[in-house]
């Protein structure tokens, strides 16, 4: 076999993203990368964006990765990727190489809605055909826990910091899975590092789309959100839970709900837990808490009424 014909495999039995990465402890990105990846079927290249996956996963001479790896700027995951596919689908032609590849990017939610936007829409509109992933912890945790437009309404960040004349982040943040849909490709689905299961099942269906795919997956950033380690899960699990991320996906313009909780919980509940929202369980910001749980149960009833159409 030549070189190209073997260069996107594995040593068998290998993970693709090994330990001695140095991700945080409790840190949920290595649960949605290896989840990902290991519900695809044929070999993976992967395109990362810079951002906590990347810092942490190659710090120099070494790296965490048992995969073809490509390290990208913030702002241009989605227009590599599009390119390495571009350049793969000419070398099929070719015949230089045989075998199905799936191309895949990561980037956080900085690298997703906010620098990268104008790239990975771009990308969605051209048709590439590969698997854009956004681990979305909800602000620009590798660079200091600045607020990005995936931070929630009232969310304290230092770049939004909760106090005496603010309450936090004073936005609401983008709904970036509706962004996806907008563009009228083949899959886009949200999924959360809690739900494992859900996750593999859309990663595979994403891999298999004939066109560009989009998975913004929700997981925790213990440090950012200030909850300690071992409550990972179970903040995740709530904020499933309470409706602030449904699980669902959107298969050629279908609607599907792929979760819907047994019992809504409170969103007191979702928010209880991290120290970036203790100010809006205090009394003087009980506005700002029903203005919170209002938009969240309009948001419910409006996907509801997506699905059911």
């Amino acid at each position: 076999m030549s070189r190209l014909k073997t260069i996107v495999r594995n040593e068998a039995g290998t993970p693709p993203l090994r330990g001695g990465h140095s991700l945080c402890q409790g840190c949920g990105i290595p649960l949605v990368v290896r989840t990902v990846i290991d519900s695809i079927d044929t070999p993976v290249v992967v395109v990362n964006a810079t951002g906590c996956l990347e810092v942490a996963t190659t710090r120099y001479p070494g790296t965490a990765w048992n995969l073809p790896w490509l390290h990208v700027a913030f702002e241009n995951a989605a227009a590599v990727a599009g390119g390495v596919e571009t350049a793969y689908r000419a070398l099929r032609k070719r015949g230089a190489i045989e075998e199905d590849v799936t191309f895949v990017a990561f980037a956080g939610d900085g690298g997703t809605y906010d620098i990268g936007l104008q790239a990975l829409s771009g990308a969605l509109e051209r048709g590439h055909r590969f698997v854009f992933v956004c681990y979305d912890n909800e602000a620009y945790m590798n660079t200091g826990v600045q607020r990005s437009g995936a931070t929630p309404f009232g969310a304290s960040t230092t770049t939004s910091p909760a106090g005496t004349v603010s309450l936090g982040k004073a936005q609401e943040r983008k709904d970036m899975t509706a962004i996806a849909i907008a563009h009228h490709v083949p899959y886009v689905a949200q999924a959360a590092s809690s739900h494992w299961h859900d996750l593999s099942r859309k990663a595979a269906t994403a891999a298999r789309a004939g066109g560009p795919a989009f998975l913004n997956v929700l997981t925790d950033c213990p440090l950012g959100w200030g909850h300690e380690t071992h409550l990972g899960y179970r903040v995740i699990e709530s904020a499933v839970a309470s409706c602030f991320w449904p699980l669902y996906e959107v298969e050629d313009g279908t609607y599907r709900l792929t979760h819907t909780p047994a019992k809504k919980v409170p969103i007191e509940e979702w928010l209880r837990p991290q120290k970036r929202f203790a100010h809006l369980l205090k009394p003087d910001n009980a506005e700002a808490l029903e203005h919170l749980r209002q938009r969240v149960d309009e948001e419910w009833e409006r996907l509801r009424s997506l699905c059911a159409g």
